[in-house]
């Protein structure tokens, strides 16, 4: 049997990179998938991506930072299956490079919304429908900067710093709930956005803070979340894995 046979899962963000090959590995594992993202276009992309090898999904356009509509995603998976049984919350963006003095208040304010209140909101309306399921579970895309400094990016350091606070805080308050929800930080990833603004030279010199000497692959990555996203790892709640090729190690 696959590893989410007959399980309801939804992912933001899954029109591209990370997220969406998150929703293609759920979708492989057995599960019927909701592809969410800001980007309708390149949502129904990855739609047909599952549907061509056979696996089951749709797509609903979502503006992960605003609640309204995080409410109205879940009641969408809720309308068409029934039920919410795994969420994973990855949608986010990493806003200017400035020092944290050179910061403006609008610019802070975009990446909180997105990344740390998308993901609040997202988690609650989850945890809503879990409750009424009997059980879930929630998986948080954080990353390495959840642990460390990401200089000239104060507001992404510090909001990943804070999903990775929250998922530890759900995980404490809805264990015996069945609701488990765990937080993944990548490292430096391959992904068509991280190739479009960065050279090759720059690619290879970040390749080489890690111990690994290279960027993780997308998949690696998934495969990290449909595990903890399964009955594999039910003993694992309130956990921040990263995977990063040893980048924070050293």
């Amino acid at each position: 049997m696959s590893l989410l046979e007959n399980k309801v899962a939804v992912v933001s963000g899954a029109g591209s990179g990370i997220g969406r090959s998150i929703a293609i590995t759920y979708a492989q594992e057995g599960a019927r998938v909701v592809v969410s993202d800001i980007n309708e276009e390149h949502a129904n992309e990855t739609v047909k991506l599952i549907q061509e090898n056979g696996g089951e999904a749709f797509a609903v356009k979502s503006d992960a930072s605003k609640a309204e509509e995080n409410k109205s995603l879940v009641e969408a998976v809720v309308a068409k299956y029934g039920r919410l049984d795994i969420a994973c919350n990855n949608a986010g963006i990493g806003g200017p490079a400035k020092l944290t003095g050179d910061y403006e208040p609008e610019e802070w304010d975009r990446v909180i919304a997105l990344n740390l209140n998308g993901v609040f909101y997202a988690c609650k309306y989850q945890l809503q429908q879990m409750e009424k399921n009997g059980g879930g579970s929630i998986i948080n895309i954080a990353s390495i900067h959840g642990q460390v400094a990401a200089p000239n990016s104060p507001a992404y350091t510090a909001s990943k710093h804070a999903v990775v606070g929250l998922t530890k805080n759900i995980a404490a308050e809805y264990a015996q709930k069945n609701i488990r929800c765990n937080a993944v930080g990548p490292g430096y990833i391959e992904t068509p956005l991280l190739s479009a603004n960065l050279s090759q030279e720059m690619q290879d010199a970040i390749a080489a803070k890690s111990p690994i000497n290279r960027l993780g692959k997308v998949q690696e990555i998934a495969d990290l979340v449909a595990f903890l996203s399964s009955d594999k790892s039910t003993f694992t709640t309130g956990s921040y894995i990263i995977a990063d090729g040893g980048y924070t190690a050293i």
